[in-house]
């Protein structure tokens, strides 16, 4: 009963998302590991797909990016449970007819409201999150375009796409419900105070929200992802994460 969790960048790792009764297998591209072809599949009950820096679209300068979105095409159409975070979403709505295009607005940083849509109400996701809910947003690139037969679960408050239903047992979401201020504070440095002091203190504002609204946000998402863990364990305790950090 072994996820695959996908990882693009060692600073984003699967955090939260590691449930109690999940097996994790985690792959890492970037040091060198081979992306599970579509066949191997077969040995997995979950496939999560994390965030990264890297752009969808960035295959020449990223060669793992193109196998991750065949694999995630496969893993939807076998109905292989599949949580997509941040990147991963947008991989899901590349590989499946969607677009994906950098943020006209500019990036989003810190915590932002996530309202569900009437079909997010009643999602076996989504429908844990409160009304109320917030997440950890640190994204550049949105979906704009989801791909045909996709269902939008939730919008942020300018109407960007934030969770998405790409088949029956695949979730997109853009935001991070696998980290927590430690997590963030990592990203948060690669902002260069004297090239750009103005992102500098977009930055400081976002990481102080995040770390102000830690237990909150852990309350919030806990729920979501315990539920997807559901679909992968069969109700098995004690998590094992296997894959040793490069």
């Amino acid at each position: 009963m072994t996820v695959c969790v996908i990882e693009h960048e060692k600073d984003a790792p699967p955090g939260l998302v590691a449930r109690p009764g999940m097996e994790v297998r985690i792959v890492r591209p970037y040091a060198g590991d081979e992306i599970p072809t579509p066949g191997e599949l077969d040995g997995f009950t979950g496939l999560v797909v994390l965030g990264g820096e890297m752009g969808a679209n960035d295959d020449d300068s990223h060669a793992w990016l193109a196998p991750t979105k065949t694999l995630i095409a496969a893993a939807v159409r076998r109905e292989v449970p599949t949580l997509l975070i941040c990147l991963g979403h947008q991989l899901g709505a590349v590989a499946l007819g969607g677009t994906v295009t950098r943020s006209p607005l500019g990036p989003m940083w810190g915590v932002v409201p996530v309202g569900r849509t009437e079909a997010g109400e009643d999602d076996d996701l989504l429908r844990h999150l409160p009304a109320d809910a917030a997440a950890v947003h640190w994204n550049g690139d949105l979906v704009v375009d989801p791909p045909p037969g996709a269902v939008v679960l939730a919008r942020d408050p300018r109407g960007g796409i934030q969770a998405v239903r790409y088949g029956h047992r695949a979730w997109g979401v853009q935001c991070h419900p696998e980290v927590g201020a430690e997590i963030v504070t990592r990203w948060g440095g690669s902002v260069d105070a004297d090239r750009d002091p103005a992102a500098a203190a977009r930055r400081d504002v976002a990481l102080a929200q995040v770390g102000a609204r830690e237990t909150e946000l852990r309350a919030t998402w806990i729920p979501v992802l315990d539920a997807f863990a559901a679909m992968t364990t069969g109700g098995v305790v004690m998590s094992r994460v296997t894959g040793e950090a490069p």
